[in-house]
């Protein structure tokens, strides 16, 4: 084979994984996850529909947690999407973020509320944390927060968020302990701090969605690096098993995953309305399979891809 041939054979390789779009605008693009979308996961009670889908979380069960901003905002399904319990009607102002908790309890970010509620499993309020908007130099407020992550020993990293531009740390008992970042974009600072996430060995990832980079911190918010030309972060989620992180790239429409190096290892998903696309991909949840759960908001849903 000629060296011109060997050329030609390289770039259909390379634009195979790299879009020309991708390859133009400086967005890295990697090979496609080995996901498929399961089709009409989601199995909803007669006559109900979600809303605005802004939350997903997987708990030790496997069993799937959406925070939507519709009738029912919090709704749980089992891993093959059989609907199990719904409740929250009247809680909140406007949902956002979720995770679960080691025992089970559920932390729900109400964006609007300016509120961070823990929660039962089966709904009732067991913590409340913020109360109206505070400043960025705030102890107990919040402005419009948007995510939380739980360490191992319980230590809470809400990021915070549409108006505030920070993240803030308490134990596990609610106290304050520290928040980090200010407005801008330089290195520590934040414009729209949308999730939150830590890995096993403590490092803090935060989504600066409208910089479009994620930053890395240690748990007491010192700089440790940032990623750039991976879209815009709105969801992050770290998967153990994996050593990886998962992000929803809200601005393209995208799943894509992350070494903790940075480095793309797979994309997964495009624009569109139809299942196993995505429009305003929000956030983002991995069970112990392998699976993946994406809410969006402008399509209302939430949908899995299995591998």
């Amino acid at each position: 084979m000629s060296g011109r041939q060997w050329m030609e054979l390289l770039m259909v390789a390379l634009l195979a994984f790299y879009p020309p779009t991708a390859l133009g605008n400086g967005l890295r693009s990697g090979p496609p996850l080995p996901h498929k979308v399961v089709k009409d996961w989601a199995k909803l009670p007669k006559g109900w529909n979600f809303g605005e889908c802004s939350g997903v979380a997987v708990d030790r069960q496997d069993n799937v947690w959406v925070f939507n901003r519709g009738a029912h905002p919090v709704i749980q399904f089992d891993k093959n999407g059989n609907f199990l319990q719904a409740w929250g009607e009247g809680l909140f102002k406007s949902s956002h973020g979720m995770r679960i908790d080691a025992g089970g309890n559920v932390w729900a970010v109400d964006v609007k509320g300016h509120l961070v509620l823990k929660l039962s499993p089966a709904g009732q309020v067991q913590m409340v944390i913020g109360r109206k908007a505070g400043d960025n130099d705030s102890r107990e407020y919040f402005n419009e927060p948007t995510g939380i992550a739980i360490a191992a020993n319980g230590d809470l990293f809400i990021s915070d968020g549409y108006v505030n531009s920070r993240v803030v740390k308490f134990n596990q008992d609610g106290d304050y302990l520290t928040h980090w970042g200010s407005k801008g974009d330089g290195d520590g600072q934040f414009n729209l701090v949308h999730d939150v996430t830590i890995d096993s060995a403590g490092k803090v990832y935060v989504a600066d969605r409208t910089n479009q980079r994620v930053q890395i911190f240690d748990r007491n918010g010192t700089f440790l690096g940032k990623w750039t030309g991976i879209g815009a972060p709105w969801g992050l989620i770290y998967v153990a098993k994996e050593n990886a992180i998962y992000m929803c790239d809200g601005l393209n429409n995208r799943v894509i995953k992350l070494g903790l190096d940075g480095q793309v290892k797979g994309v997964l998903g495009s624009q569109g309305r139809v299942q196993g696309k995505f429009d305003y991909a929000h956030n983002i949840a991995v069970d112990s399979e392998g699976s993946i759960y994406v809410v969006e908001i402008k399509n209302w849903r939430v949908q899995k891809f299995a591998k």
